[in-house]
């Protein structure tokens, strides 16, 4: 199944001269989704993980489903002030701004072996920023997984040594 023409391109959003990578369209043709979904499940088994991590809120739907299928548990990486309990947190920078993402002190077990996942990688700063929490916790990522990875953005550079798994490539 071609995943591309489920993604649609919204030009200038949310801001002048980006080019927004709708998923809406893959979300709403139940194939399409669970095409998606097989294919990073089979993407993540090579990391071997031992526990899912999804970055708020499109990895979430995307990391939920995979760490089900693999059997494994879920734990949210959450945007500031959302998580109840005691945390740690990393500020990182977005391809228009910046951000705060949080998670659980409790959230792993030490070496644990974390896939952390999400929708898109462009810059890559929201992956390294995740990856920076789970390693503070003392567990290991073995993977960041996604659906979608923009092409000229230097993410691959930035993540150097990171593996990086991704279904589509724009």
């Amino acid at each position: 199944m071609n995943l591309h023409k489920f993604v649609r391109t919204v030009p200038d959003f949310p801001k002048d001269g980006i080019l927004f990578r709708d998923i809406t369209p893959l979300l709403a043709d139940i194939e399409a989704f669970n095409f998606a979904i097989d294919n990073m499940v089979l993407l993540s088994k090579q990391c071997r993980p031992d526990i899912v991590a999804g970055i708020e809120s499109s990895g979430f739907l995307f990391g939920a489903p995979i760490s089900l299928r693999l059997g494994l548990p879920f734990v949210p990486i959450r945007k500031e002030g959302k998580l109840p309990f005691e945390k740690k947190t990393a500020r990182y920078d977005l391809e228009y701004g910046d951000d705060m993402l949080e998670i659980h002190v409790d959230a792993f077990q030490p070496g644990q072996k974390v896939l952390v996942v999400d929708d898109l990688i462009a810059t890559g700063g929201t992956l390294e920023a995740s990856s920076r929490l789970v390693e503070s916790l003392n567990a290991e990522v073995v993977g960041l997984c996604v659906l979608i990875e923009l092409s000229g953005f230097g993410a691959k550079e930035f993540l150097s040594g990171r593996k990086v798994l991704s279904v589509l490539r724009f």
